[in-house]
Order: structure tokens, then sequence, then C-alpha cells
């Protein structure tokens, strides 16, 4: 029951979110708003409110907004033409258009900046286990000490030991370690190992043989320590995104890395049974995931619109109907191909017991 609830409030926040973003600019330029729904299909629920009714409607796997006078065809009366989708600018629409992602992409910093404020477990550099004949058990490292600093520099945290030796294949470092038998220094020097990557790219990487023992500490930041770096989080995983997305072109990963909806919702359970700061971070990273996909260039996306209105701004007049027609249908061909892979790929999954990334 835990992952069904934590996959529906995980749906809800992701299109409530997009939606709102939608919603708030088309207000904000004048636009008349018709229907803000949850959901697509017949409405299950809903109360009109002014000018908009807000709904509940059968289909839970998206949304919508529906402003006054948005497609050509529609009949606009002249007292009302100022509120009219069409009627507004060519920026005053982009700004609408690209609402959504842009708020999916704050509501994700603004995710991180309370896991920051309310802290976040960073491993402490204690050395757990030693790989047998490897550089740090030759130099004398052992069990349970702690690395204080290479080179003169102080270490803190494990993450950054490790950014050190992984950058020094081949070169002597200084280790300051604190044994059981007071602050020693060591001369070890890495060796070069191939490593996969987060991709499973191989890549030469410089190793010491040991492993963390577990200890970690919390850290937490204030508000203002937290915004930056909540935003340089976001745009890490926005690039991360993107990344990923041209290593599956490139098949550096593979296709069946892709998921759809019923991986979501394993990941959501997952994620709420580990903790509550976990599934706040996936929510996050959903919701940058989600905000850069709508923007991507594909027809029938919020991208798509951006480039219909790009392609209006510099001919001086819209796309006529018909091309837009057959564009979004080529669009919607697109993502339904797509989502038929991903829910392929999520059934394939379960049946064969596949552990989720």
């Amino acid at each position: 029951m835990t992952g069904v609830i934590s996959a529906v409030v995980l749906l809800g926040v992701l299109i409530f979110v997009h939606e709102l973003g939608h919603f708030l600019l088309a207000k904000a330029v004048g636009i008349k708003v018709l229907k803000f729904s949850l959901g697509f299909g017949p409405k299950v629920i809903g109360r009109k409110v002014g000018d908009t009714e807000y709904m509940l409607s059968a289909i839970p796997f998206g949304g919508y907004v529906k402003m006054y006078g948005d497609e050509s065809m529609e009949e606009i009366s002249t007292e009302d033409r100022d509120t009219a989708f069409l009627a507004k600018s060519v920026w005053r629409r982009a700004l609408v258009v690209c609402a959504g992602s842009v708020f999916n992409i704050l509501f994700a910093a603004l995710l991180f900046v309370l896991i920051y404020m309310v802290g976040v477990p960073r491993p402490l550099p204690v050395i757990g286990e030693l790989s047998k004949g490897a550089p740090a058990q030759r130099a004398g490292l052992a069990a349970g000490d702690k690395i204080l600093g290479i080179n003169g520099n102080k270490i803190k945290y494990w993450e950054e030991m490790t950014e050190v030796v992984h950058k020094s294949a081949g070169k002597e470092l200084t280790f300051s370690i604190e044994t059981k038998d007071g602050t020693k220094t060591f001369k070890i020097t890495p060796e070069s190992k191939k490593m996969k990557n987060l991709f499973g790219e191989q890549e030469e990487l410089g190793l010491i043989g040991i492993s963390p023992r577990g200890d970690a500490e919390t850290v937490s930041f204030s508000l203002f320590e937290s915004i930056p770096i909540a935003f340089k989080k976001t745009f890490e995983v926005i690039m991360l995104t993107l990344l990923a997305l041209v290593k599956i072109i490139q098949k550096v990963l593979p296709a069946d890395t892709i998921g759809g909806p019923i991986m979501i919702f394993q990941l959501a359970s997952k994620q709420a049974s580990t903790g509550i700061m976990s599934f706040i971070m996936f929510l996050a990273v959903i919701n940058i995931n989600l905000g850069v996909f709508n923007l991507f260039p594909i027809p029938i996306l919020d991208g798509g619109h951006m480039v219909y209105l790009l392609i209006e701004a510099i001919r001086r007049k819209p796309l006529s109907d018909k091309v837009i027609v057959i564009t979004q249908k080529i669009g919607l061909a697109l993502i339904l191909m797509l989502m038929t892979f991903a829910i392929y790929n999520d059934v394939l999954r379960v049946f064969k017991g596949t552990p989720l990334p």
C-alpha cells in the first residue's frame, strides 16, 4: 500500500507542478483559463471558480490546462479577444508554454534546498576493508585507520579522498593517517585500473585498494547556504539527464534502461521504503527529468510548441494549421512508440526479475 500511495503522490505532484506553471503564467499575461485538470479523459469531480473549472479526470497519467482561444479553429468573441491565447504576442505565449517545465525544475531546486537544510549523510574517510596485495595494504594501512590528509591537504570526507586518488594513478601521494598507534605518514602510489563509470564505460582510475567502513556524518546547511548548493545540484542533474540521453543514442547505455510508468512506480516504492528524504530526492530528480524531457523539440511536447513559436517569430506569421496538425500527429506517434517501448522494457524487467537501477 505504501508503494501505491508513494506512486500516486509522485505522479500527482509532478503533474500538478507542471500544470500550475502553465496556469499561473497564463493568468499573469491575461489569458483566460477554462480548465485545470489533473488527469485526462472524462471528468471525475470538478468545481468551477471564476472562469476556471478545476477537475480530477479519469486517466491519471498526465494533465492539462485548457486556455481560451488556444486553437485556431476556436470561435473567439470580440469582447473576450484580449484574453485569448492566440491573441497574445509570441513572447507571452512562449512564457506560458515553457512555464510547465520551468516550474518542474524550480520545484526540484526547492526540494534540494529542503534536503540540504535537513542534512545529507557524507561518508567519513575511515577504512573498512583492504584489497589483498593492493597499494594500501602493501604500505601498511589497516582496517579502522582514518585518512586525515593527502599531500598536506586536509581530508574530511571519503569522496574528497577518492577524488585525489582517482586523478593520481602512478603518482606517489603522502597520506596522513590516524592509526591505533597515533598519527603516521605513509607514501602510497595509486595503481591505474580500468573501472566502469556511471554509464558503464571503461575509464582509467587511480586506486589504492580500500573501501569505506560506513561511518558517516550528517551535514546540514542554513537556508542561504542551501540555495546555491541546491541550484548547482539541479544543474548537475539536468546535465546528467542530457548526457544519459546522448549515451543512449551512442548505444553506450543499452536502450532497455529506458523505463516507463511501472519502473517509476517501482522506484517510487523503493525510495519511499528507504525513507522520506530518499523519496524527496527521487521526486526532485523525476521533476527535472520531466521538465527537461518536455522541452525536447518534439511536436506535441512543450518544446515542440516552442519551435512553432520560434518559426512564427522568424516568419512573422504562424505555420498553417495543416503543417501543425501533420507534425503533431508525427510527434504523437513518436511519443506513443517511446511509451510502448518503455512499457515493454518494464514488463520484460518484471518477468526477468532484473534489479532496478
